[in-house]
């Protein structure tokens, strides 16, 4: 039996529940060493479904560390549960009561009005729909609209009024009356406070029809989790990167939705420590690609159904290929790749077997499912057995996986194996094994590409992270092909459980705000730091990024922090040394190089050359970059002076290019907080939100401003 860990040591875990296995890790809350992990089927058909896994599996980990329950600082999962419902229509039907004045009825009426949301092939939400005229509306009229609607089959209530994000008192008397009848209710305005009647309330729709479902699953795995001795805050993947706590997923379950995805993201930011860059999470049958940038991962709104939502989730681009894909023959010579995987067609890889097992190898075409076609490519060996030729072959065969990888195998019996296709086309092993990797990259390129140009990524961005089981067998060769680093995480097959063990608690508050004055993005950036904290993160470690949209009049505010039971965790303190040698390493540059420009107490700024543009990295007192540009301007500061100081970088980087009238980036460094300045319109908006940050520190203190001018056309 392992020894019980002593009492001085604290840990998180960490568990991403996947289609096939729940997968946990123990993470040491000092140094971040992944120091025990356990996997379980994940359980869909229990009778408490996915929970029951997530139970087994943090119960193992714990016992096979020999970890003391009170030892656990922090506990999160990601779950499938949200997709999965609406995947599988486990629905609850919604009453959806619409209100709106006497003025703005006619209208709303249509707005507030939802039809049936088709969720799949013979699956759908069943809703039932009331409306009522604020004006005229009293408690007894709620009363019997909400009876009506129980009526027709309505489980669950959503109430939505026209401006009911301005005046919330209406939706909120339904979930009075909704309470005293028994029925569970989302309100519109707790959802999102953007405007837009109907995408509002299809989003409360979708986010009430799982509410029953969601909140026994939390119920059940709160209650566990006390009982097996953990006092930390149980907290929930978003499907936006961040995490939140149990309470908070009980009201808005519909925000976990593609928490999966999210949690590999997470894990890129907290584990490797990278703050830009493109990131894989290749598995055996897809890829999912998206971008980080500036220490956040890009999202979006999802869909359901085909309908948008006011969901803010990863911007993942999912692409049918990963490391099990199969290799299949086309006309001639060619070769082309996937989408079936060996996982699905049931054969072994030919890169894991034993080299002595891969005798006289011979081509079979087969056909993994009906209506597949024949033209999927096997290997069959003496003795009959059969293997699968795939990228992870390919790549083991070329050299490109490492020992380490997960998806390092025997690259001798891969050679062996594709010498028996090499033989079958006429050519030779590499070519062939080449052709194989072409085939797949040529499919994941254009979205690479397409990425860099959708966001505008500076060349110091364009990093590619690998995730995943199948990392290694393609990011290096896409890599290489497209001229640009890499780096495979660390434990990169259970990187999604590591990313919820060390996510950071997300939050984001929207608002339609035409023309916003200084004093809006403030209102909009404090409102959205008490809603971080109030999901439970430390208020200390909240930083605010706030977007404005001039198209569209959204304003955003997005807060990020650290869980309050380990927010003062601080990782260690580097030397200056030490930062230099990081920021250089990055740059791929000598130290001597470098000159260190800005320095707060948490932050050190280094910049290239004597120009005054230049490559620029920030590196904090735990060795992470938080702010890498091949271009920009450094200027140091102090909340006294940073008015002026800020006009005149928005000046210098506006300058750079002409027509421009802003700055393309300016990021404000004090502390060990980073604040993106960059998503607003004017240089009044961006002042304002300094002097917020700043607010509480002495005017003297030391501060930095980075300056970026807007990209080069290549």
């Amino acid at each position: 039996m392992p020894s019980r860990a002593t009492s001085s040591r604290s840990y998180r875990i960490g568990i991403d529940v996947g289609g096939t296995f729940t997968k946990a890790v123990l993470i040491d809350n000092a140094t971040r060493e992944v120091v025990g992990r356990h996997s379980v089927l994940t359980t869909h058909a229990h009778a408490s479904g996915v929970a029951q896994g997530v139970v087994e599996v943090f119960r193992m980990v714990l016992a096979n560390s020999g970890v003391a329950p009170e030892s656990v600082v922090f506990l999160a999962h990601s779950t499938t549960q949200a997709t999965n419902a609406l995947l599988e229509g486990d629905v609850a039907p919604v009453g959806v009561l619409g209100m709106a004045s006497e003025r703005a009825a006619d209208l709303a009426q249509t707005q507030a009005r939802v039809a049936p949301i088709e969720l799949g092939p013979g699956r759908v939400l069943a809703t039932a729909n009331r409306f009522l005229v604020t004006d005229r509306m009293d408690e007894a009229d709620v009363r019997q609209a909400i009876a009506e609607l129980v009526a027709e089959g309505a489980q669950v209530l959503v109430a939505s009024a026209a401006f009911g994000v301005d005046n919330t008192g209406s939706e909120e008397l339904v979930r009075k009356l909704g309470s005293e009848a028994g029925l569970l209710t989302t309100c519109g305005h707790e959802i999102t406070r953007l405007y837009g009647l109907t995408t509002r309330t299809r989003t409360a729709v979708i986010n009430a029809s799982i509410l029953p479902r969601m909140i026994a699953t939390a119920t059940m795995t709160e209650a566990s989790v006390r009982e097996a001795g953990i006092v930390a805050p149980l907290m929930i993947m978003r499907g936006d990167g961040g995490v939140m706590n149990i309470d908070e997923m009980r009201r808005r379950p519909v925000m976990t939705m593609l928490s999966g995805p999210a949690a590999s993201v997470a894990g890129a930011l907290m584990h490797l420590r990278v703050s830009d860059g493109l990131y894989f999470e290749v598995g055996g049958t897809s890829t999912n690609i998206g971008v980080i940038r500036n220490g956040r991962p890009t999202v979006t709104y999802a869909r359901v159904g085909g309908h948008e939502t006011y969901v803010s989730s990863i911007d993942v681009r999912v692409i049918g290929i990963a490391g099990g894909s199969l290799v299949r023959a086309t006309r001639g010579r060619a070769i082309d790749v996937g989408p079936r995987s060996a996982h699905i067609a049931g054969l072994p890889y030919a890169a894991f077997a034993d080299e002595g097992e891969i005798v006289d190898p011979r081509i079979e075409l087969f056909e993994p499912k009906p209506g597949d076609g024949d033209d999927y490519i096997a290997v069959r060996v003496a003795g009959g057995a059969r293997y699968a030729l795939t990228v992870t072959c390919a790549a083991n065969a070329l050299g490109y996986t490492k020992p380490g990888m997960h998806a390092h195998g025997n690259p001798s019996a891969a050679r062996r194996a594709f010498a028996a296709l090499a033989r079958a086309r006429g050519c030779g092993l590499e070519e062939t094994a080449r052709a194989v990797l072409d085939a797949a990259s040529d499919k994941l390129v254009p979205v690479v590409q397409g990425l860099i140009a959708e966001y505008e990524l500076d060349a110091d961005q364009r990093l590619l992270i690998g995730e995943g089981g199948g990392a290694g067998s393609l990011i290096p060769y896409i890599s290489e092909r497209l001229g640009l680093g890499c780096e495979i995480s660390r434990d990169a097959e259970v990187i999604s459980s590591i990313g919820a063990a060390l996510a950071l608690v997300r939050d984001v508050v929207e608002r339609v705000i035409p023309h916003p004055q200084p004093e809006d993005l403030q209102a909009i950036r404090r409102e959205a730091l008490e809603a971080a904290v109030r999901v439970g993160a430390d208020a200390g470690s909240v930083e605010v990024t706030v977007e404005v949209d001039p198209q569209t009049h959204r304003v955003r505010a997005i807060a990020v922090g650290a869980a309050e039971m380990h927010a003062k965790d601080l990782g260690g303190s580097i030397t200056e040394r030490e930062a230099r040698t990081i920021a250089a390493n990055s740059m791929g540059l000598p130290s001597a190089m470098l000159r260190l420009v800005a320095e707060t107490p948490g932050l050190r700024v280094y910049r290239t050359g004597g120009e005054r543009l230049g490559g620029v990295r920030a590196v904090d007192r735990a060795g992470v970059i938080r702010v890498q540009r091949s271009r920009a301007l450094v200027r140091p500061s102090t909340p006294r002076t940073v008015g002026q100081d800020i006009e005149r970088v928005w000046r210098q980087t506006s300058l750079e290019e002409a027509g421009r009238a802003a700055a393309h980036g300016l990021f404000l460094l004090y502390e060990n907080h980073v604040a993106d300045l960059s998503g607003v319109e004017t240089l009044g908006q961006a002042a304002a939100l300094a002097a917020s940050e700043l607010e509480r520190l002495d005017g003297e203190a030391s501060i930095a401003l980075v300056g970026v001018p807007p990209a080069r056309a290549d």
